[in-house]
């Protein structure tokens, strides 16, 4: 009987391939639409795994997500040290900074100042393209990331010592690193916290974070609630800081409705596609199934010969659909070099797919199944 299904599936290869195709489109909207919003919700986050090293991001309590930048006072970091289970804690400047060029525009930059002592957050030895991090001990030295040289310089090669400007201040780029695609887009620049404050125009108030360090023994949800409870500030993990710079975009821009909006269209579109399709097919084939029903076959059986070819048109058209959309992503980021890409094909995206075809398949599949259930054997002899 399966081979019979299939057999009736396949016979009429316009039909059958018109099915297979309507699961495809909506599979492969749904994965590329679904794989962009995923990569542009990560671009929010880069800071936040770009930097190595620390457990907790310590901040003022207002603080709403990573690109929210409101700068404390120097006292609090002490504050902060003197927690029972905090091993270390160090500072962090983060925002944004102009930048002159030597053909005298201006651009943005995403300024990322270390501490000077130990580094804490600068790129590890694998995200190094030239240079080494002691390099940044150096007078008025900064690492630029790749897209950052990209942008700027166009394919020009990696020199050290090319010179920037800000704040009236001179920057001279000593390394190139690899940093996660950003939300702004602008280049990052890395450097000490000592240097970074001069490249900015001076303000009362300078620390934006706090990177901690907890000690092995310590849990690191109870210290960050210590740590809030002592110091007033604001205390997250690093897992904990992600999702809450993600939860901010998703409620306060209209990111996830525009996407949301594609891939419902596509999943509608799907439905229509297969769904009549697959409802004409078995229109088409009733006298079969009714000479089956003759034959003895119970509806149970045509029951599951109805699935079975579902079940292939499901499984063809879905790796059909995310085959394209990862061909996408691969072109996509291959093309582009001058922008990070934003396309993140994440197994959530494949999970969230799968589960839209299988629904895409079984309405299909039911809206077919109540013709043959009501048919009479005795229509194949009229």
């Amino acid at each position: 009987m399966n081979w019979v299904a299939l057999r009736m599936l396949t016979g009429d290869r316009a039909k059958y391939l018109g099915i297979v195709f309507g699961v495809m489109f909506a599979a492969l909207l749904m994965a590329q639409q679904s794989s962009i919003f995923c990569g542009l919700m990560r671009n929010t986050t880069s800071q936040i795994r770009d930097v190595e090293g620390a457990d907790i991001w310590a901040m003022d309590e207002n603080v709403q997500f990573i690109d929210d930048v409101k700068p404390m006072s120097e006292g609090k970091l002490n504050v902060v040290r003197g927690v029972d289970g905090v091993d270390w804690a160090v500072r962090l400047y983060k925002g944004i900074a102009r930048a002159r060029l030597a053909d005298g525009n201006f651009q943005q930059m995403i300024l990322l100042g270390l501490d000077d002592a130990c580094l804490v957050g600068a790129p590890g030895p694998d995200r190094i393209i030239h240079g080494s991090v002691e390099d940044l001990r150096q007078p008025d030295a900064v690492f630029l990331d790749e897209f950052g040289w990209r942008y700027l310089f166009q394919d020009e090669p990696f020199v050290p010592g090319k010179a920037l400007e800000m704040n009236d201040t001179r920057a001279v780029i000593v390394g190139l690193c690899k940093c996660n695609p950003t939300f702004q887009t602008f280049p990052i620049i890395y450097c000490t916290y000592s240097q970074a404050v001069k490249f900015v125009p001076q303000e009362r108030k300078t620390l934006t974070f706090i990177l901690v360090k907890a000690k092995a023994e310590a849990d690191h949800a109870t210290l960050c609630q210590r740590i809030e409870n002592q110091t007033g500030l604001r205390a997250k993990t690093n897992d904990q800081f992600f999702w809450m710079t993600i939860d901010y975009y998703m409620k306060r821009t209209g990111i996830p409705i525009n996407f949301g909006i594609t891939v419902i269209l596509g999943f509608v579109v799907g439905c229509a596609i297969a769904g009549q399709t697959f409802y004409l097919f078995t229109i088409e084939n009733l006298k079969q199934f009714g000479a089956l029903k003759a034959m003895g076959v119970s509806n149970f059986r045509l029951i599951r010969m109805i699935m079975l070819q579902a079940l292939v048109v499901g499984v063809i058209g879905y790796g059909l659909g995310v085959g394209g959309a990862a061909l996408f992503g691969v072109v996509f980021t291959t093309l582009v070099k001058n922008a990070p890409p934003a396309f993140y094909f994440g197994w959530q995206v494949l999970v969230l797919t799968a589960g839209a075809v299988i629904l895409i398949v079984t309405i299909s599949a039911l809206l077919s199944m109540r013709r043959v259930l009501f048919l009479e054997a005795g229509v194949v002899f009229r």
